[in-house]
């Protein structure tokens, strides 16, 4: 029989919403499941300090939970390890990671940090955030493989070995990866592009429905290729096209 792999997408600083999809894992598969995180912890929603503080105590206490790393989290650890609020990754080159849309205001903010686009509070920030979660962002791993699924924050480049896959893709890629419409080598499970709701495309499962934006967040489980949505009322078949 094939053990469930419980997932959940891109949290955003979303701490309630993070305890309900666990209660919803703990319900269907009990504390031991293994969970796979999909990345984006931080930024936009109102508490990233303590979604990190949770997923990082619960891998303390030895839960099966692997954490991968998304391009928000990216964009955290660079401004405290560099300062840096900028990228050519940003689909409006004058944003920043302080910009509204991006949210790492908030992120700060749940620091105690205040922060704007004029002015970062980069040393301020530095101090205020534990060694220990520079260090936990700094370790996320950018992916997940079993022999039938590939978990990833963003998607890969089509046709590229996992080994020589750009590890910047992997947390940023978009086009190339969503208009693709032939199989991979696996099922690629993630998140980064929010829609309104989870969808299966056939070669990939998008579950990130939009938390950053006040959308729910949809914890899920996968048997193999089969894929359900924990909802408040159970499973909810997410089939492929």
């Amino acid at each position: 029989m094939t053990k469930p792999i419980y997932v959940i997408p891109d949290i955003h600083g979303q701490i309630a919403m993070l305890d309900e999809a666990l209660l919803r894992i703990e319900g269907d598969g009990g504390a031991d499941a293994q969970i796979v995180f999909l990345g984006d912890y931080v930024d936009r929603g109102p508490d990233s300090r303590g979604v990190i503080d949770r997923l990082s105590a619960g891998q303390a206490e030895g839960r099966d939970w692997i954490t991968l790393r998304g391009n928000h989290d990216q964009m955290f650890l660079d401004f405290l390890t560099t300062g840096t609020i900028k990228s050519d990754r940003f689909s409006n080159l004058d944003y920043t990671w302080l910009h509204d849309r991006l949210g790492g205001t908030e992120t700060l903010t749940s620091y105690g940090v205040t922060a704007s686009l004029g002015a970062s509070n980069h040393a301020t920030a530095r101090a205020a955030v534990p060694d220990a979660h520079v260090e936990w962002l700094r370790n996320l791993p950018h992916y997940h493989l079993t022999p039938e699924i590939l978990f990833v924050h963003a998607g890969i480049i089509p046709d590229l070995p996992i080994e020589h896959q750009p590890v910047e893709e992997l947390i940023w890629i978009r086009g190339p990866f969503l208009d693709h419409p032939a199989p991979h080598p696996w099922l690629v499970v993630h998140g980064h592009t929010a829609l309104r709701r989870p969808q299966h495309f056939g070669n990939r499962i998008d579950l990130d429905g939009g938390a950053g934006w006040g959308r729910p967040l949809w914890p899920a489980v996968l048997e193999g290729r089969d894929c359900w949505l924990l909802t408040a009322a159970g499973r909810q078949p997410l089939p492929p096209p």
